[in-house]
């Protein structure tokens, strides 16, 4: 458990520092799409290569595991990704922040109902204040719903789902093994989605800045995934990405940081409150002091050593 949140907060401190810099490298690019393949493609191969320095890929997984697998390039490494990045081209940047925020929720409920996870009272206090600080991070007010913001909350529910399957599947599967095939088999998807549009030739036109965005978004994204999963292998999914809000503060601090100027009262209260409760969720488990109770039958916090 104490290795699993560890990793989760490795995780949230990559991810606060990949969205800043992705935020910048996206508007280096024609293509928003094209963009995250290649970013994608270099995480693909950097996965590759550390499973197959920590041992290889195992063999013998049969045919329900390879299914798993693929089932994360789909749900998680490509399709998501397709919704995301066209839904956020229609919908106003506040809806789109205030779903994805929300993914904790939803994989929570999933984490409760599929996977049988068991949270006492301070994991649910903890949950509803993370998302009272996100609704003062970016207040609903005004916000509204259309084209853009379905498809956004479509790729949330995307990401729930694979944070489950991958849940359930690194019980039996090596983490670095299920991150290769995440992105992997998302890329077939992706790079077949940029050969229909007739996108791909846009790769020939790249410079030098570009491709080192590239190469140095993807090792990053490598980082992130390697790290995360390596977190749900050992600890509850509902607890991992409760502590993958961290990320949010970070990317504030690197933004304010950048432009010179100080978030507005409301959100800056809502960054520290999701610092406080994140934080202090963490570390509570870190202390042993909070551990989920073991569901019988079920996949959650009796296999988080698994």
């Amino acid at each position: 458990m104490a290795i699993g949140v560890s990793l989760a907060l490795t995780t949230a401190l990559i991810s606060g520092v990949a969205v800043f810099l992705n935020s910048q490298a996206v508007r280096a690019f024609p293509d928003a799409t094209l963009f995250t393949t290649l970013k994608n493609s270099v995480a693909a191969l950097v996965l590759l290569g550390a499973a197959l320095a920590a041992g290889g890929l195992p063999r013998g997984l049969g045919s329900r595991r390879w299914l798993g697998l693929v089932a994360l390039g789909i749900v998680g490494g490509s399709v998501p990704f397709l919704l995301f990045f066209n839904g956020l081209a229609a919908a106003s940047a506040p809806a789109a922040a205030i779903i994805h925020k929300t993914l904790f929720i939803w994989v929570a409920l999933l984490a409760v109902v599929v996977l049988r996870e068991r949270l006492g009272p301070w994991v649910f206090g903890a949950l509803g204040v993370l998302l009272a600080a996100q609704l003062m991070i970016q207040p609903p007010a005004g916000v509204s719903w259309g084209g853009g913001e379905s498809l956004i909350a479509l790729a949330t529910a995307f990401w729930a789902v694979e944070t489950v399957i991958a849940r359930r599947l690194l019980a039996s599967v090596p983490a670095l093994t299920a991150g290769t095939a995440r992105m992997g088999f998302g890329l077939m998807v992706l790079t077949g989605y940029l050969a229909f549009s007739g996108r791909l030739g846009l790769i020939a036109t790249l410079g030098i800045a570009q491709w080192a965005w590239v190469i140095g978004t993807g090792v990053l994204l490598a980082c992130y995934v390697a790290t995360w999963y390596g977190a749900l292998k050992r600890a509850p999914a509902t607890v991992v990405t409760a502590v993958l809000t961290l990320g949010a503060p970070i990317t504030a601090l690197l933004q304010a940081v950048a432009s010179g100027t100080v978030p507005a009262p409301l959100p800056l209260a809502g960054q520290l409150v999701t610092l406080a409760a994140a934080g202090g969720l963490a570390a509570w488990f870190l202390r042993g002091k909070i551990r989920p109770a073991a569901a019988a039958g079920g996949t959650g916090g009796d296999q988080s050593g698994a």
